[in-house]
């Protein structure tokens, strides 16, 4: 499975990854070189600590690196002008709920729903996608449930980078 991916995405990535490479794998080294001088490794809990911190690190450092190599870049500049299309601010109403949201619709490496960042892969992010002012689309969250949103007023947006990578 290749993961729709911006190419601001793919540069917050690769600047993570040469963080990881250059500035932290070095600090953690000298960590788990440092610790292991303190004697009897089987109850150093300092060592295993570090240990620890080396694997969680290169564990991320792979992660990005096959999702860089896996990608699939897409372009944000696709879509039609007065339609929705990746990180416009987009206002929906609810009328079950009688509320407005204020959304962006991002990749999936950058969700953060308590600030308004959803997934375009998730039910919501696929019925707001490509909608115009004033459209009614049914979210369908299962075959059990679904609800209705309208489209109130799409706000042309760019990637600001506001929205961050994911831990994982």
């Amino acid at each position: 499975m290749y993961d729709k991916l911006t190419k601001k995405d793919i540069a917050l990535m690769e600047a993570e990854l040469e963080d990881r490479r250059l500035n932290q794998r070095p600090k953690i080294m000298e960590e788990v070189k440092r610790t292991r001088e303190f004697g009897d490794l089987s109850e150093n809990y300092e060592y295993k600590a570090a240990k620890q911190a080396q694997r969680r690190n290169d564990s991320r450092m792979r992660y990005l690196q096959n999702m860089i190599k896996t990608a699939q870049i897409i372009d944000e500049d696709e879509a039609d002008t007065g339609k929705v299309k990746l990180y416009d601010k987009v206002t929906v109403y609810l009328p079950e709920d009688e509320e407005t949201m204020v959304l962006q619709v991002v990749s999936t490496v950058r969700i953060e729903p308590d600030k308004g960042f959803i997934s375009m892969e998730s039910p919501l992010g696929k019925a707001i996608l490509g909608a115009g002012i004033g459209e009614h689309r049914m979210v369908k969250v299962s075959d059990d449930y679904s609800y209705e949103i309208v489209i109130q007023s799409i706000e042309d947006a760019e990637d600001d980078g506001s929205a961050p990578l994911l831990p994982y």
